[in-house]
């Protein structure tokens, strides 16, 4: 049999459980397009408008900023993206080969409150840009259509999601190189290149952004890239993913920070988005709330995929049913419409800061993640230990593991400045939260040490198909 196929269904089949090489199918560039698209949103852009109005960085100081975060950070999610194809199992489901069976299971369950708060976010986000959009659809209405739609994106699955982000590449690439063009050839504010100034703490404040922000794609980048054939290797992935994922980011980011310094000072970001780009405005915002739409369905998926691998964590002979996946996908659209519609007006901003505190136990996963694929297994897993209830070669429980994961939050605390905790060395550099920083010089050399002491069994990648 070919390696790979050459018919895939329209609804995906797979969900946790392996997806075997005569199942394999597309080409690695589709990931630039994938992490390309995905980041030419609102939430980049009102983020990027930060380094301006937050940060007060000039246009030279904060763009220099913007690339260098995301060009640093980028080389986790790029790293992370390129395990996919030779895994061929989702990213939550490859951390039992690290943290043991059920020692993965805390690691799944922050990764499902992330998907989901972020589901909720932008469910919130889509009911308000189709309510603004038009005004006789009340906010019930908006909200349940925005989340409706991209529940019906999720459910198709991954081949649906990597098509409609293909076409979005060039259609939401085009908008923004368009509304930038606009906002140049027109007259710009006597202080565009003046306003704000270089200042330490605000330029490694964005720094850190950028990286964060890329940091926080890792828990499921190798889910869109699994159904890759292993024969794409690893630098194909990892050049994919980092190109379109740096390059989409510092756009919108680029953009944010454009579009505030083209309108009066103390303009929201979006208003002076649409401001800055006149006849442009209301086609951006039509075009940003599809985008948030076909965004959130990667939200939703992430979420069913988590719930399916605490489960089948249980019942390890379970393979659940694409019609289990769309219950799953059901009760989770209920849930979050229901606290969607109850939310308050200052929700999504409590609920960012929320799952902005939750990176404090990414960051010592990925480091974990990374180290142990690229230098103590170098890519090589027993999958069907990853299967086996007793956890077959790796355990229930990896103790190094678990114990350089505690040790990597614990040293972030007192460094952190999140919205539920503020350590008593948050401000060493006034308003730069460097946790992240401490968490990986920490983390990576201790669990590497204790990995390669252990001498922990590496297995061979084979799966029976």
């Amino acid at each position: 049999m070919s390696e790979t196929s050459q018919h895939t269904p329209l609804i995906e089949n797979h969900t946790v459980d392996y997806v075997p090489p005569a199942e394999r199918h597309g080409k690695a560039r589709d990931l630039f397009t994938l992490w390309f698209s995905t980041n030419i949103a609102p939430l980049p852009i009102v983020t990027g408008a930060m380094v301006v109005q937050v940060f007060h960085l000039d246009l030279l100081w904060g763009m220099l900023a913007i690339v260098l975060g995301h060009m640093i950070g980028g080389v986790f999610i790029a790293l992370a993206s390129a395990q996919g194809p030779q895994m061929g199992i989702p990213q939550m489901v490859q951390s039992r080969g690290q943290f043991g069976r059920y020692g993965a299971l805390l690691i799944v369950f922050f990764a499902a409150i992330i998907y989901v708060g972020f589901f909720i976010s932008n469910i919130v986000l889509a009911g308000e840009s189709i309510h603004g959009i038009a005004p006789s659809v009340p906010m019930p209405a908006a909200i349940i259509i925005g989340a409706i739609s991209a529940t019906a994106i999720g459910v198709i699955g991954y081949r649906f999601i990597h098509t409609l982000n293909r076409v979005g590449t060039w259609v939401m690439g085009g908008a923004l190189l368009a509304g930038f063009a606009y906002i140049f050839c027109n007259e710009l504010p006597a202080d565009f290149f003046s306003r704000g100034s270089f200042n330490l703490s605000g330029w490694l404040a964005t720094i850190c952004l950028g990286i964060i922000w890329q940091i926080s794609f890792s828990p499921y980048v190798s889910d869109y890239s699994r159904y890759l054939p292993a024969s794409v290797g690893i630098a194909r992935p990892f050049l994919a993913t980092y190109a379109g994922a740096c390059l989409g980011t510092i756009l919108s980011f680029s953009f944010g920070a454009v579009a505030v310094l083209a309108t009066p000072e103390g303009t929201e970001a979006m208003a002076a988005v649409k401001q800055a780009t006149g006849v442009l405005g209301p086609l951006l915002m039509l075009l940003f709330l599809l985008n948030i739409i076909s965004h959130n369905a990667l939200n939703l998926y992430g979420a069913v995929l988590s719930i399916v691998t605490s489960i089948q964590t249980f019942a390890g002979n379970w393979t659940p049913s694409v019609r289990v996946r769309v219950i799953l996908s059901a009760l989770v659209l209920g849930g979050s419409c229901l606290m969607a519609l109850g939310a308050s007006a200052n929700f999504i901003s409590h609920f960012i800061g929320l799952i902005l505190a939750l990176l404090l136990v990414l960051v010592p996963w990925a480091s974990i993640n990374l180290i142990d694929f690229y230098l103590i297994k170098r890519a090589r897993y027993d999958i069907t230990s990853i299967f086996q209830a007793d956890g077959g070669i790796y355990g229930r429980f990896n103790a190094h593991a678990i114990t350089a994961y505690f040790i990597g939050i614990l040293v972030q605390l007192p460094f952190a400045n999140t919205a539920i905790y503020i350590g008593p060395y948050a401000n060493y550099v006034e308003g730069v939260d460097l946790s992240w920083l401490v968490g990986l010089l920490v983390t990576c050399p201790l669990y590497y040490c204790l990995a390669t002491r252990s001498k922990e069994p590496v297995g061979v990648l084979h799966m029976a198909d």
